[in-house]
């Protein structure tokens, strides 16, 4: 998006009303945020031929969008002649305390990740610095999966 980006009046959406005094434009519209998910979702049908997926869910921030995706997935597994199989599994990296950054990251669940070497790791996450990402790739490359994918 822009700097010059226009955006879009607050009289076209439903505003929670204690969002209202903190919001001046819509830039992104939920619609279009919900298609380019679907869209993803029919692009890692794609690319992972019939490998076995495991989703991994990056808390907190990432849990909607990945709620949101795998609810495409299944439908896409359900309706297509090809199905995927897939794990589901949850990590936590703190690496912030406050609104502070620590500068180390704590990673808490994905106990069982041992057991998935030779798996498609899929993992969500919301992108700050990029540090808490390298790190979890590092993580990851110890179970020697087949491809390692972030959205």
């Amino acid at each position: 998006i822009g700097d010059d980006e226009q955006g879009y009046d607050l009289d076209l959406f439903c505003i929670p009303k204690h969002y209202a005094d903190d919001l001046e434009k819509v830039y992104i519209p939920h619609g279009l945020i919900m298609d380019r998910t679907e869209r993803l979702a029919r692009e890692i049908m794609k690319g992972m031929g019939g490998h076995h997926i495991v989703a991994l869910c990056v808390l907190k921030g990432g849990y909607k969008f990945f709620a949101d995706l795998l609810d495409y997935i299944k439908a896409l597994n359900r309706n297509s002649d090809k199905s995927i199989p897939m794990t589901v599994d949850f990590i936590r990296l703190k690496s912030y305390c406050n609104d502070q950054s620590t500068g180390d990251i704590k990673v808490i669940g994905g106990d069982d990740l041992s057991t998935l070497t030779g798996k498609c790791f899929y993992f969500q996450d919301i992108i700050d610095t990029g540090k808490t990402m390298k790190t979890l790739l590092s993580l990851l490359k110890q179970y020697n999966p087949k491809m390692v994918k972030v959205a």
